[in-house]
């Protein structure tokens, strides 16, 4: 199973069988067996295709995923077959409303996160001797902050644990950029538009996790859309932000290897009106090394959604009875 990147000029999609049919200027090209994608992933607006491709992979459980071409963002998603539990989502439903619960999901979420931001900046501390003075700060910085978390039986309001994760990160990140090569100019987070190589393929990259994220929610039967930390907000699948924020250190230790080996270099990228850009090349590139390097984070949204609908599914299965067929008839 992996990822099909669909990224090129004039290129035609069919639906032939179990296969997909690539052509290109009306010549075939090739053909995919749909049994070997997980995910498909179209860049820009010039891939044709008809509703019976994107049936075939939503039948399929494969998720097909429109991106900008100029920018880090998700235009749209068409997901697979969704789970038919109803019980799953009006307990997440209740759980919502639940102030302690979401103060003490919201509080492991964080620690969790800290957690990994250590492991990353320990890391690169064995690795990058010629930097251990900002990464020993860093390192203090969040190590300091994810006590307090473990020593703290309950965050009063949700905001102060925001401002406790938010100073963590100015630490991490400082720390960060002073591993990263200096021709890359990054200095710390920036995004809508990303203006360095860096923050570009950190923005691809947590896209792409937010993107399994959702998915899995759904395959699992929870509703994306309603977190727990992440509070509900209008076109914002915040349940799927709670669920990748202890996996983002994993990413930007990732970022830093393909950067770092120069597997992705100064010249896969471009600027234009105040943003960075990865060209076609780099995007080949980064997709490829994705499809591997995401299966673990892949595997761990999977079994951590997994195991939050078990926790609710109990108590909606109180909400609902299986006694009133008859009442539809």
């Amino acid at each position: 199973m992996g990822l099909l990147l669909l990224d090129r000029a004039n290129l035609e999609v069919k639906a032939e069988g179990e296969t997909l049919a690539l052509y290109e200027a009306g010549e075939r090209r090739g053909t995919v067996p749909i049994a070997f994608i997980d995910r498909c992933v179209i860049h820009g607006s010039q891939t044709r295709l008809d509703t019976g491709v994107l049936m075939k992979l939503a039948e399929a459980g494969v998720s097909t995923v429109l991106m900008s071409t100029r920018q880090t963002r998700r235009v749209a998603i068409v997901l697979g077959v969704q789970h038919n539990d109803a019980s799953v989502r009006l307990a997440q439903a209740l759980r919502v409303v639940d102030e302690a619960w979401c103060f003490t999901w919201a509080r492991e979420v964080v620690r969790a996160k800290l957690a990994r931001q250590q492991k990353v900046l320990q890391t690169l501390l064995h690795q990058r001797l010629d930097a251990r003075k900002p990464l020993s700060d860093a390192l203090k910085t969040v190590k300091r902050i994810h006590k307090t978390l473990e020593n703290t039986p309950k965050i009063p309001t949700l905001d102060k644990l925001r401002g406790k994760e938010g100073a963590a990160a100015n630490a991490y990140f400082s720390g960060l950029a002073s591993v990263m090569p200096p021709i890359l100019g990054f200095n710390g987070r920036n995004r809508r538009p990303p203006r360095d190589p860096v923050n570009v393929c950190l923005s691809l990259a947590y896209t792409m996790l937010h993107i399994q994220a959702v998915q899995t929610c759904v395959a699992v039967g929870l509703d994306p859309f309603l977190g727990f930390y992440h509070r509900p907000a209008f076109g914002r699948e915040s349940l799927a932000c709670d669920l990748i924020e202890p996996l983002r250190a994993a990413v930007d230790l990732w970022i830093w290897e393909l950067l770092r080996t120069r597997t992705l270099r100064e010249n896969h990228f471009s600027n234009a009106n105040n943003a960075c850009l990865l060209g076609k090349a780099g995007r080949q590139i980064f997709y490829t090394q994705w499809s591997e390097a995401s299966k673990p984070w892949q595997r761990w949204l999977r079994n951590q959604a997994m195991a939050l609908a078990r926790d609710l599914r109990g108590t909606g299965q109180h909400w609902m009875s299986g006694d009133d067929e008859d009442a539809i008839e």
